[in-house]
């Protein structure tokens, strides 16, 4: 493997990982307000 191709495998795993952050982030968020809401019953 070249160093350039190295280079583009570790900024698309980066990028992978930066998408997969968010998704989680965003349940953790939609299960909290989940929570809340049904607290407010």
């Amino acid at each position: 493997m070249t160093p350039e191709e190295q280079e583009e495998f570790i900024r698309r795993r980066k990028a992978r990982n930066v998408v997969i952050g968010l998704l989680l982030m965003g349940f953790v968020i939609l299960f909290y307000a989940i929570t809340i809401v049904r607290m407010g019953d």
